[in-house]
């Protein structure tokens, strides 16, 4: 499980970042990928990576401000052409289906694939199966704007395989029965408890993606013991007054939501254009005084999410 930035600037591109865009890269998991908002000339940054787009299972809008969805007719389109042929599920506030849809007519865009769409209002959980349930929280915004919360399942302890090769018990199709923690008999007779080679289970982990805001509890509430939260920071706490008429928060409050909500590690991103390179070592120090776990994100960078939290 990892997370790549495909964007990290707000409102408008600078040269240095784009308009919002978030992969969270399930390849390992279900061999597909989660797209969070796409902003303008998303299909774009997705060519400087490894991203394949037919391998886009999700996506999900957070708002419907221009910076976070005006990448999806193109990507969509572009989608076709280039091998996607499963379904494709959009799920966004109520007014999502209309723009895509929309747009496609007036463009006279056919798609190859169907496109399911699951539009919302109230917070609750928003999709669940076997490995993954995704819930949505509503944030401030001056529009209605929410938060994704990803929870992964626990998972089943490994398997000592190494412990068994210890005791001369070669590979084999015996190891799935004491993986299933049974009790098995060898040919030389011994007994072997399954229990005694499977390690205890793992907790799944926790991804939380906020849309914009300002401060607000259902941010705490979204992010309560995520390994990871992602959470806009578009002005520095000089300009706490501007973020709060212009519904955004600071790298202050963002920091002061991870802290509150326990979280494991804080990712900043949506930064203001005004913000050149030497002013991000200030942000960062501001963030860090109260959240030291923080980093600031920049296009196509990843981030991969371990079970013990995320590394760069």
């Amino acid at each position: 499980m990892e997370l790549l930035f495909l964007g990290t600037g707000s409102g408008v591109p600078s040269k240095q970042r784009n308009v919002s865009s978030l992969a969270l890269k399930l390849l390992d998991e279900r061999n597909s990928i989660w797209l969070f908002d796409c902003g303008e000339a998303t299909q774009h940054q997705i060519l400087q990576t490894t991203l394949k787009p037919r391998k886009i299972e999700k996506i999900f809008i957070s708002h419907m401000h221009g910076d976070h969805i005006f990448g999806l007719p193109g990507l969509l389109s572009s989608r076709g052409f280039q091998g996607g042929i499963e379904r494709l599920t959009i799920y966004g506030p109520v007014g999502i289906k209309g723009f895509v849809l929309s747009s496609l007519k007036y463009a006279g865009t056919y798609l190859s694939y169907p496109i399911n769409f699951v539009e919302f209002k109230e917070p609750g959980i928003i999709f669940e199966d076997s490995q993954f349930k995704v819930s949505v929280g509503k944030l401030k915004h001056g529009i209605p704007s929410y938060g994704f919360r990803v929870e992964e399942a626990d998972h089943e302890g490994t398997l000592d395989a190494q412990k068994l090769k210890e005791l001369n018990i070669p590979p084999g199709p015996l190891y799935g029965r004491i993986k299933n923690k049974e009790i098995v008999e060898l040919e030389d007779g011994r007994i072997i408890n399954g229990e005694d080679f499977v390690g205890p289970p793992q907790k799944g982990r926790i991804v939380t993606i906020l849309g914009d805001t300002v401060e607000h509890p259902n941010s705490i509430q979204l992010a309560k013991d995520a390994d990871v939260l992602v959470h806009e920071s578009t002005f520095s706490s000089n300009e706490a007054e501007l973020a709060r008429q212009y519904n955004h928060s600071t790298t202050i409050q963002a920091a002061q939501i991870a802290k509150k909500a326990g979280v494991k590690k804080l990712l900043l991103t949506h930064f203001s254009s005004r913000y050149m390179h030497k002013d991000m070592k200030q942000l960062k120090k501001e963030a860090k005084a109260i959240f030291p776990n923080t980093c600031l994100m920049k296009d196509l960078q990843e981030i991969s999410i371990n079970r013990e939290g995320c590394e760069e």
